[in-house]
């Protein structure tokens, strides 16, 4: 004869959807920050400072770079280069986005693609306005070349993607399933990760897809450095953060990461806020340091993006010794069946964002 349930170990109506509501903060929130984060950063994208150069010292190019200063306002930074050789420097340099070359019948604008090319699209319409008044098409000279497969520029962009994900999904696997674990197990099995998703990374981009067609084990170092500092943040913050880690990353690597990065705009195109962590956070140190190295020969500034994912890497370092600091007081309790399952959802909700 089978045994009859008992009617009051069923949860209530009301204590489910308690349950429920509670489970459905977090994909909530990560809703409301994707929101704010990407239309704050990309919905309405205007020069702001655009660097841009008239090409020689007579008194009419003088007159022309002030002119398009005096009606562009704010949104150019206009100044003059004496010639073409200064010009082709500083767009080396990444110091200028493009320099234009005035002549009566064939005007040029010089730029460098592999530094944004949504920049030199701005760049370009501010002097095809020039041009047009004068009734002559205007000449672009690239002075960078793209990778075979990555004719937009775009794929460093889809690469750094496909790190963060990997790093900070990896976070989730870790804290659910080695929490039993100690904090030094669990950074070397972060570094070991980092590691694995960094090489995962310059083999699609390299051999496979071509994105990154030269430089590779340059690349690859940078990914490894971008990767390890993510993993090891998150393996501290989780000691202290819980289920809450997810958020905490997607804030960190996605939302203020993905936007600031310079992939789809640089600071010049964008508003105060994401133009500013632009000059610090990682996801910048790391696709601005790999364009320096594949469309710049290891210049423009490659020193200080490897410098901030270094203070990143060491921002982990300081993570893990905190949480150390923390378990070691006996605060890391012994996970029970739901808190496991908890940690199961969360690895979930991270691997399907």
């Amino acid at each position: 004869m089978s045994t009859p349930r008992n009617p009051a170990a069923a949860p209530t109506l009301g204590h489910s959807l308690k349950h429920l509501a509670t489970h459905l903060i977090t994909p909530l929130l990560m809703c409301l920050g994707m929101a704010l984060a990407y239309q704050g950063a990309f919905h309405q994208p205007e020069p702001h400072h655009l660097k841009v150069a008239v090409v020689g010292t007579t008194p009419q190019a003088q007159g022309l770079a002030q002119a398009i200063q005096g009606k562009a306002g704010d949104a150019l930074d206009v100044r003059t280069v004496d010639d073409r050789a200064a010009a082709e420097q500083q767009l080396r340099d990444r110091d200028l986005v493009g320099a234009f070359v005035p002549d009566a019948k064939s005007p040029e604008l010089i730029v460098a693609k592999g530094n944004s090319d949504t920049s030199v699209v701005a760049a370009t319409a501010v002097f095809t306005n020039v041009t047009d008044r004068q009734g002559v098409p205007l000449h672009v000279t690239d002075l960078t070349t793209p990778a075979k497969g990555d004719p937009t520029g775009q794929g460093l962009f889809f690469l750094l993607v496909a790190l963060s994900i990997g790093s900070y999904a990896s976070v989730a696997a870790i804290g659910a399933a080695g929490a039993g674990l100690s904090v030094k197990i669990r950074a070397l099995v972060g570094v070991a990760v980092s590691l694995v998703v960094s090489v995962i990374g310059i083999v699609t981009a390299g051999p496979v897809f071509h994105v990154v067609d030269h430089d590779c084990a340059a690349i690859w170092a940078l990914g490894w450095l971008y990767s390890a500092g993510i993993v090891l943040i998150g393996i501290g913050l989780h000691s202290f953060l819980k289920k809450w880690t997810t958020l905490a990353l997607m804030v960190l690597f996605v939302m203020l990461n993905f936007t600031s990065s310079g992939g789809i705009y640089r600071p010049e195109l964008q508003n105060g806020f994401f133009g500013g962590l632009h000059g610090f956070w990682t996801g910048a140190g790391f696709l601005e340091g790999a364009r320096s190295i594949m469309y710049f020969d290891g210049g423009a500034g490659l020193g200080g993006h490897v410098v901030t994912l270094l203070v990143w890497l060491l921002l982990g370092g300081a993570a893990l010794v905190a949480a150390a600091m923390y378990e070691g007081r006996g605060r890391r309790p012994v996970e029970a069946p739901q808190e496991a399952e908890e940690a199961e959802e969360e690895m979930e909700e991270t691997v399907a964002v």
